[in-house]
């Protein structure tokens, strides 16, 4: 089965049709399609890499929904000093469908 490689919010994410992934916040509509830029494609051994994009390569993918992630915790603390800090946090996702690998 084909894979590709695309970026989105910093991050790589290595892809095949059919997957959902969590990807950082975009400004997009529920059911809308996006079209991603691929930096690798490869199917069994073959593998084509872009420098840094492979030409005529897209991913399609439908927005199924905008939430939040889990809670997480950034901690700080200095040691000796009695100073301890918590901050929660809840990061702001867009979970996507591929549908399609062209290239």
């Amino acid at each position: 089965m084909a894979y590709a490689v695309i970026k989105t919010g910093g991050k790589q994410y290595r892809v095949q049709q059919g997957d959902k992934i969590d990807v950082e916040k975009l400004d997009v509509e529920v059911d809308s399609e996006l079209t991603f830029d691929v930096l690798m494609v490869g199917e069994g051994d073959s593998i084509k890499l872009g420098a840094p994009l492979v030409s005529g390569a897209s991913v399609t993918a439908k927005v199924v929904q905008q939430h939040r992630g889990p809670k997480g915790v950034a901690f700080k603390f200095k040691r000796r000093k009695g100073f301890h800090k918590t901050k929660g946090f809840r990061r702001h996702l867009t979970k996507l469908e591929i549908t399609s690998i062209a290239g």
